[in-house]
């Protein structure tokens, strides 16, 4: 019987792979260990075998596909043998999950296309009576409420399709909302001082008289078609102005206020334009869209240069601020599978784990001559991240609940030493593992690494490299920087931020004189490390790097 060849979970913390090229095609002879495909996981590129000897029959994914885990890819079998059969069967197991799946979506679809219940009409008909549903607008990127700080208008007014219905008070500013609608304001759902959620009702503007009951029994969620295209209506606005209304009427010096609508406010910001500068053309000199979009800046310099008085003209000429328009450009890209994952794992991290920082100032001066002197005769090159990994192992093996993992119920207490080492590539970051570390010698640990290092830029890291880490050591001290925190890589209970080694005074026998001191950062998870704990396992890692000797001992 056919073989069919599912997605293999690759990694502890993968979902799905991304099939990024086939060896294999269809009608090709297939032998157990045979690479069949390259798959793209979270971590890393690796190679799909396949485990049975036979004829590649069918290929159900293509290249560039993303595919869950356990998903089918492929059917292996005899030549020229019916593999439907197989292929069906597997269909028909995913079958059930997939009906439950469809089916709970369909609910919640139902149930969010439910209509409103109450009198009256729905909002989708008062719409098409002319009624405009005004609700509270997002204003800003990080607002979730807004509170009216003042009508303009009360219930029974007319209202245009420009004027400014109420103040609204956002998390950043004082803005003003326009309701886009000509009518009569039947209903004002927020009081003066109160909060409204975004896209909540606040107010309904159409003709005198509608019942408009039907759409507030329905609450304050949006309507699917609530959303308003600002520009089109704005446009409109400037058509439709009324040719017997009397000539826009100037501000006072007293209004320090400018009138113009949001979007006009929002370009005129974006394009750097004054808008005390600009004339507008709607009632009563407000500035809209097509204002901005036809103001010329030389020409206001040109009639304030008319006006100006002969006297002033003498005088030496006030500097004028070029104005510089600028565009909005951006570019975007699909997340990575590995991006995918470090912000899954981080954020589960970051928000489930208490997170505490402890920070300390090491001498590194007796750090420097021992690496000097090291390098004289070891086999490979030691730096001072693998001294700092050898010290931590050791540190570890003094205090195991640092070297400790939350598990909800119970805390596993670790007594080997695994060195997660955080390593930054092209896509993002890996933690490949230096096993027992603490029995490794300086020049067996700067290999490991190195060979990590060389195995993560070419995406050739395996799983078991990167699994099984009980600490982990994240260093930017090549980058510069002085310290930092680190988000703890779980299910780790401690991560230790290494920062660069600077040449600062210091005080030595009651003497300033010149000093290196690097300082690192122990980012601990209060669930299993307390305050205590973690400043005794710095005071015993300083002690280490402070006096490299004891790290032969």
């Amino acid at each position: 019987m056919a073989d069919v060849i599912k997605m293999p979970k690759m990694s502890d913390t993968m979902t799905e792979g991304v099939l990024a090229k086939w060896h294999k095609k269809v009608g090709d002879k297939v032998k157990s260990g045979d690479v069949l495909a390259e798959v793209e996981t979270d971590k890393a590129t690796m190679d799909m075998e396949s485990y049975w000897d036979g004829t590649l029959l069918y290929v159900g994914v293509e290249e560039g596909t993303a595919v869950p885990v356990d998903a089918i890819m492929a059917v292996i079998g005899k030549e020229g043998e019916d593999y439907k059969a197989a292929l069906e069967a597997e269909k028909g197991a995913e079958a059930p999950k997939a009906e439950s799946t469809e089916a709970q979506k369909a609910e919640e679809k139902k149930e969010e296309a439910a209509p409103a219940q109450g009198g009256g009409l729905s909002e989708e008909e008062l719409a098409a009576k002319g009624v405009t549903v005004i609700r509270m607008p997002l204003l800003s990127d990080t607002m979730t409420e807004g509170v009216i700080a003042e009508w303009h208008k009360k219930v029974g007014d007319k209202v245009k399709d420009d004027d400014v219905l109420a103040d609204v008070e956002t998390d950043k500013a004082t803005m003003e909302v326009m309701g886009y609608a000509t009518g009569t304001l039947l209903h004002i759902g927020v009081e003066k001082g109160a909060a409204a959620k975004v896209n909540g009702i606040i107010a309904i503007v159409g003709p005198e008289g509608t019942d408009v009951s039907g759409i507030l029994a329905g609450g304050s969620a949006p309507a699917p078609k609530a959303e308003t295209a600002e520009a089109p209506k704005e446009e409109k606005q400037a058509t439709n102005a009324n040719t017997n209304a009397p000539a826009p009427v100037a501000e006072s010096a007293s209004d320090s206020r400018v009138k113009a609508s949001p979007l006009a406010k929002k370009i005129a910001k974006d394009k750097g334009i004054d808008l005390a500068q600009v004339a507008g053309s709607a009632e009563g000199g407000r500035i809209i869209k097509k204002d901005i979009e036809n103001f010329k800046p030389a020409a206001a310099p040109a009639k304030a240069e008319s006006a100006a008085p002969a006297a002033e003209k003498a005088a030496a000429p006030a500097p004028v601020i070029p104005q510089y328009v600028g565009e909005v450009k951006f570019t975007e890209a699909p997340v990575s599978q590995m991006r995918k994952v470090i912000a899954k794992r981080l954020a589960e991290s970051l928000f489930t784990a208490p997170h505490f920082y402890l920070t300390i100032s090491i001498d590194m001066d007796s750090a420097i001559a021992a690496r000097t002197a090291i390098n004289t005769v070891a086999p490979v090159k030691v730096s001072f991240n693998d001294i700092v990994i050898k010290a931590v192992a050791v540190a570890l093996k003094k205090h195991p609940a640092v070297n400790s993992s939350w598990g909800g119920d119970k805390i596993r207490f670790n007594e080997h030493t695994n060195i997660g080492v955080a390593m930054a590539v092209e896509d993002g970051l890996l933690v490949p593992v230096v096993r027992f570390a603490d029995g490794k010698s300086l020049s067996h640990i700067s290999a490991e690494v190195k060979d990590f290092g060389a195995k993560a830029k070419a995406k050739k890291l395996q799983p078991a490299d990167w699994e099984g880490s009980t600490f982990t050591v994240s260093n930017l001290g090549m980058f510069g920087i002085d310290e930092f925190t680190s988000i703890i890589n779980s299910p780790d209970g401690a991560i230790l931020s290494v920062g660069a080694i600077q040449q600062v005074p210091v005080v030595k026998n009651g003497a300033v004189v010149p000093g290196n001191v690097m300082k690192l950062t122990l980012g601990c998870d209060h669930r299993v490390v307390d305050g205590a704990t973690g400043a005794q396992f710095l005071q015993t890692l300083k002690g280490l790097l402070e006096e490299p000797i004891r790290l032969l001992a």
